[in-house]
């Protein structure tokens, strides 16, 4: 399902500042070599991620999802200059170009990568958390949401990826796939926590952003 049309969307990147030439070279390497590469965050929302970033001006955000590098070198854009950016993927194959990104950005001292089951890896963090981006796998975001929530701070913000999941959130019970039924739970979840304020943005596949009340 087309969200947004692609002439409002291109409109809407023209009128935004535009990618870093950094960035433009990442998003088109993901393009041109990586599988799937919709699941880059891009220009648009990478734009607001940094926004949202500057806006906080986080000490430690924790990433869950880190694909090539893009979401995680806009996020480290607004770190304080003592902050720090943890981010976690199941897939080593991506980590070299990842850590090539990084280290042109010149971050390798505030993004620090863990390989592994995000599950297991999120319990070891000893931090506690500014902001937290939840961008892998859609089984698991309540999962990923109960695990992190203790660990940010009050008045902290946690921001969801890809919750309108092609606008499958729409479809009958019956017709929809197990990722589709895990994000509608996702969804209601976060609409029945007293413990947060929340808004859907529709951008791009969907965008939940929530404080910590």
């Amino acid at each position: 399902m087309e969200i947004i049309s692609q002439k409002i969307s291109a409109y809407a990147e023209e009128c935004t500042t535009p990618e870093s030439a950094l960035l433009s070279e990442l998003n088109r390497e993901t393009n041109a070599h990586v599988l799937m590469p919709r699941m880059l965050s891009g220009h648009l929302q990478g734009q607001l991620l940094s926004m949202l970033s500057h806006m906080i001006r986080p000490t430690r955000i924790l990433e869950i999802g880190t694909y090539t590098g893009y979401s995680a070198i806009c996020l480290a854009q607004g770190l304080q200059p003592d902050g720090f950016l943890y981010t976690i993927d199941i897939n080593d194959e991506l980590l070299p170009m990842v850590n090539k990104y990084i280290r042109k950005a010149n971050l390798s001292e505030q993004i620090k990568t863990y390989t592994g089951n995000a599950l297991e890896i999120i319990p070891t963090l000893k931090e506690t958390f500014d902001l937290v981006f939840i961008d892998a796998d859609k089984i698991n975001y309540s999962n990923y949401y109960d695990l992190v929530f203790d660990k940010v701070r009050k008045g902290g913000f946690l921001l969801a990826d890809n919750v309108l999941w092609d606008g499958k959130v729409l479809d009958p019970v019956s017709q929809m796939d197990a990722d589709t039924k895990a994000i509608v739970v996702f969804n209601n979840k976060i609409r029945q926590d007293k413990r947060v304020q929340h808004v859907l943005l529709t951008l791009r596949d969907g965008l939940m952003v929530i404080r910590k009340l």
